[in-house]
């Protein structure tokens, strides 16, 4: 809305008299004010570094430096708040009646106090300790039945089965299928259906059901 009727004030001021175009600048002009200062602490007036200066329902503002110091243009009338991390919030209004375009303050900061619940530090315990509070730990009988069959022997076959190679076991096979493609150069590598070491693991994996529907 505001960015609506800039433009047209523009252009009623354009069209104005010189006399009365004067004025009217200066009018505007008059009610920028330059605020500075430097934020404090109250107590040991130490400086305050990062403190925010905002003006109140404007979203302009800004920060101080390491010294504490900071500079903001205004307008008279408005509000200005100062807060910190730490401290109570602030607020100052410039005067309306202000003379001059100027306006310093030395604004004095409360360390605000904040109550925080009560912390109980413990040792960690020892390995003798650990030891026996897992031993004598007590484990429900369904925990217990579902631990003994993700740790079956059948369970470990279908999940190594199931799970992708990692980095290592990745090149290592890689690096074998190379071996094997060099060992072989030259001439037909071996059909593993005349080898009987493959066929013994063949029967040795169907005996153990590692062919067995997985839903059943």
């Amino acid at each position: 809305m505001k960015k609506k009727l800039i433009l047209p004030l523009f252009i009623l001021i354009a069209f104005l008299p010189t006399k009365a175009k004067a004025q009217t600048v200066d009018l505007y002009r008059d009610s920028v004010v330059q605020l500075y200062g430097v934020v404090m602490t109250a107590d040991s007036l130490k400086a305050i570094p990062l403190a925010s200066i905002v003006v109140n329902k404007k979203g302009r503002g800004t920060i101080t430096n390491n010294d504490g110091v900071f500079s903001i243009a205004v307008n008279k009338g408005e509000t200005i708040t100062f807060s910190c991390v730490g401290f109570k919030n602030r607020s100052i209004t410039i005067p309306q009646n202000l003379a001059g375009n100027q306006y310093s303050v030395i604004q004095l900061m409360v360390n605000d106090t904040n109550f925080l619940p009560a912390t109980i530090l413990k040792p960690r315990p020892t390995r003798a300790q650990f030891e026996r509070d897992f031993v004598n730990s007590k484990v429900d009988d369904d925990l217990f039945e579902t631990a003994r069959k993700n740790t079956s022997p059948a369970q470990k076959r279908i999940i190594l089965s199931s799970l992708p190679r990692d980095g290592k076991e990745a090149v290592g096979a890689s690096l074998q299928q190379q071996a094997s493609r060099y060992y072989y150069s030259g001439q037909l590598p071996p059909m593993n259906i005349l080898n009987p070491s493959a066929w013994r693991s063949f029967i040795n994996s169907w005996k153990r059901g590692d062919y067995k529907s997985k839903n059943k």
